[in-house]
């Protein structure tokens, strides 16, 4: 009954969901993906120095996600993500004076709190709840096909604005012209950002109220003991972190176009922006079949795809002037992350995982899951640094085929959890 009334006001509620759960991370994440070139030159920053700035969100969201998750079983959804979206957008006004690199630290750790700490578990918790008993497919892949859209479409719009506001051909303009056309980006990006939080904190549905009724016990500690009992709580954990270094790796594409294929600026933010429109592509794909099987067998399937795309470019297959084969690689590669983040949160419920605990398990689930934001980057950051050039990108798909090979693995595990469930 309880999903029945939710599902009244799904089409606002998934729309708000997905504006939020994209736009949440335009700062701190998408921009330095898109623009990765310009976003090093503006700030000065090298490879290991953007990395460490994304180690340090990295542990300040870790600290997040657990309590994050257990605020989120007890209000309203809606409030959390607004009040988070409110407080990232003030980051942009910092990022926009183009800080020195400690205040930067500083911003990115309190963008790690922000994002997270309210945000997270209430936008996974609001999403399960809407896919309600037999649509958590649909429901995830839903979400992640429109944050990919919106992730594209704000993508696009930066770097029509960043050439709007460049005076000269993006070879010819100074490094002081393209930090004020950068800057407009970023003042754009946290207008947006705001706006989102405004819309969700008067239109969003509240689908969840503050009552006991949606938690199995008041004792925070008492539901964190009971999920950590569950076995596919671990399995997932592992599935998060194999797929999501795979989605840390979408950070260095421009930067591949840049440093292997000789792109310039403005093309290798192009090619950043063009995949990111696969997400949606996928994600929709995903969100139509996958409520015809099990979810964990298209987790599979990505994880699959994934090692062969890695495997591409790790052995140095993909070099200058073989455009085709750069972008074939990259779709592959993309495709197989994509598919598995739609489907990676629905698979709790094939797992056993109580509803009403779901911001708990989130929470949990997120600390292992998304430790990649501590580690990934610096290492990528020392691999293309130390290695200019192809070889720097072969190390870092290198790591991306171990961990596809560790997420196939526990996917295999938990599709056997599974069947023993059934």
């Amino acid at each position: 009954m309880k999903d029945q009334q939710i599902k009244k006001g799904s089409p606002l509620s998934i729309t708000l969901l997905i504006l939020s759960g994209e736009l949440i991370f335009l700062l701190p994440y998408v921009l330095a993906r898109i623009f990765r070139p310009t976003f090093l030159e503006v700030f000065n920053l090298n490879n290991l120095q953007l990395g460490s700035l994304f180690s340090v969100y990295g542990i300040i969201a870790l600290l997040s996600y657990v309590y994050g998750g257990v605020i989120s079983d007890k209000f309203q959804p809606k409030k959390l993500i607004a009040y988070s979206l409110f407080f990232t957008s003030f980051g942009g006004i910092v990022l926009a004076s183009y800080p020195s690199y400690f205040v930067m630290q500083i911003l990115y750790g309190y963008w790690g709190f922000t994002t997270v700490f309210l945000f997270w578990g209430a936008m996974i918790k609001a999403t399960r709840v809407w896919g309600g008993t037999d649509n958590q497919g649909q429901a995830f892949g839903f979400l992640d096909a429109g944050r990919g859209l919106v992730a594209a479409s704000m993508g696009s719009l930066g770097v029509l604005i960043f050439s709007a506001f460049l005076t000269n051909n993006i070879e010819l303009s100074s490094l002081i012209e393209r930090k004020e056309a950068f800057r407009y980006v970023i003042l754009f990006s946290s207008f947006m950002v705001f706006l989102t939080g405004f819309l969700v904190l008067f239109f969003m549905d509240s689908n969840q109220k503050d009552k006991k009724d949606y938690v199995v016990s008041t004792n925070s500690f008492s539901n964190i003991k009971t999920v950590l009992k569950i076995e596919s709580v671990w399995l997932i954990m592992i599935i998060i972190i194999s797929a999501y270094i795979g989605y840390k790796v979408t950070d260095i594409y421009s930067l591949y176009a840049s440093d292997v294929m000789l792109f310039d600026q403005i093309e290798a933010a192009n090619v950043s922006s063009l995949q990111l429109y696969l997400r949606p592509l996928v994600c929709i794909l995903i969100a139509l079949l996958a409520d015809k099987s099990s979810y964990i067998y298209f987790i599979i399937i990505g994880f699959l795809t994934m090692l062969i795309g890695s495997t591409i470019f790790a052995f140095g297959i993909v070099q200058l002037n073989m455009n085709f084969i750069f972008y074939l690689s990259l779709v592959v590669v993309a495709t197989g992350t994509y598919a598995i983040r739609a489907l990676y949160f629905s698979i709790m419920q094939e797992g056993r995982i109580p509803l009403v605990l779901t911001g708990t398990a989130v929470g949990l689930i997120s600390v292992v899951g998304y430790t990649p934001d501590i580690f990934a980057t610096p290492i990528f950051g020392y691999f293309l640094d130390k290695y200019p050039g192809i070889l720097g990108h072969q190390y870092v798909f290198t790591i991306l085929a171990i961990f596809s090979i560790l997420g196939l693995l526990a996917s295999i595990k938990f599709a056997n959890l599974f069947k023993k469930n059934e």
